[in-house]
């Protein structure tokens, strides 16, 4: 395998970014109505697991688990929400 462990940067920013976002503003977590978007949190929480599992260095050895949480999966969980947010207004 060609995955070395180490800090990876990009994953760990996003993970911040996400922690903080949801931290000091969660209205960004919500639907248009101001309701809780459940989809959304889950795919902004998805990515800042897989930000800091992946960023802190740490690989699992499980084939599911390394993808679930590699530095792909962050970025496209962190597309979906995107594209889930942007949808909902």
């Amino acid at each position: 395998m060609s995955t070395q462990a180490g800090l990876h940067w990009p994953s760990l920013l996003v993970a911040i970014v996400l922690m903080l976002l949801g931290s000091i503003a969660p209205v960004y977590l919500a639907d248009a109505q101001g309701q809780a978007s459940h989809g959304l949190a889950t795919l902004a929480f998805w990515a800042m697991s897989a930000g800091f599992v992946r960023g802190v260095g740490f690989i699992p050895q499980t084939r599911l688990w390394r993808w679930l949480f590699s530095g792909w999966a962050c970025t496209i969980a962190l597309a979906a929400a995107l594209l889930v947010r942007l949808s909902t207004g």
